[in-house]
């Protein structure tokens, strides 16, 4: 990680779980973080906790649904701490909720969150990557619905593995086009099982989120060390998929 000390990485969905567990060990291991999320309450609140660490975190407030303010958030970066080298898209949505009886509304927050916000946020740090020749590397949080069906007790997933199969294809393509234009920029899926975090608190009171809260899980620090595995790496390996689940896990 000796590489990265002192250098620029931008995290969404910063404010809790996964996100707030992997900003806070960038920080420890002496990055420049920067969290974008709509609460940044939270993300000032997780400063205060790191006064005496190597590295410093940034609260953006950014809704990642809005283009322009995506667009405003890496312009600050740019003005105000220089170019990125390292993007976790870490953000994600889901509505419980079915396919036959579904809100439109809520199965486009679902991809304008999962995929059109990681698509934008990746073109925007490797934009800046490749003017400053910079070896980055881009890290999408997928999740195990992105690589094959997961039954729930009431199937309320709905279009939420859809958007996590795309970050499965996009994460693919993103690999083909970093080789092709020989950029030396790095980009790895993560596919973790159930993580406790805040993401459950929406589920049906069906048992869904009792159950995978009884069960084997995985906590965000358990996500957050994968990342840093990753980074860890030699300019010359390139780690592209991270599958991984708590020891036990049914799905």
């Amino acid at each position: 990680m000796e590489r990265w000390e002192g250098k620029i990485a931008i995290v969404t969905g910063a404010s809790t779980g996964i996100g707030a567990a992997t900003s806070k060990i960038l920080v420890q291991k002496g990055l420049k973080v920067v969290g974008l999320a709509r609460r940044v309450d939270l993300i000032e609140e997780l400063t205060l906790s790191l006064t005496d660490a190597p590295g410093e975190l940034y609260a953006v407030k950014c809704d990642l649904t809005k283009e322009e303010e995506i667009l405003e958030a890496f312009k600050w970066v740019k003005d105000n701490l220089g170019p990125v080298h390292i993007l976790v898209n870490n953000a994600g949505f889901i509505r419980p909720t079915n396919l036959l009886e579904g809100s439109t509304e809520d199965w486009r927050l679902t991809f304008d969150v999962n995929v059109m916000a990681m698509c934008i946020c990746t073109r925007e740090a490797v934009k800046v990557m490749r003017e400053n020749n910079i070896a980055g590397h881009v890290i999408n949080m997928n999740s195990v619905v992105g690589r094959y069906p997961v039954c729930l007790p009431t199937p309320t997933l709905n279009v939420y593995p859809a958007s996590k199969y795309a970050v499965t294809a996009l994460t693919e393509n993103m690999r083909q086009e970093m080789r092709y234009f020989n950029t030396g920029i790095k980009v790895t899926s993560i596919s973790p099982g159930i993580v406790i975090s805040e993401f459950q608190e929406g589920f049906c009171k069906d048992g869904t989120k009792e159950a995978m809260r009884n069960g084997p899980v995985l906590y965000p620090e358990d996500v957050a060390d994968a990342i840093i595995y990753t980074l860890s790496t030699p300019p010359h390996v390139q780690v592209h998929d991270i599958f991984m689940h708590p020891l036990g896990e049914m799905i």
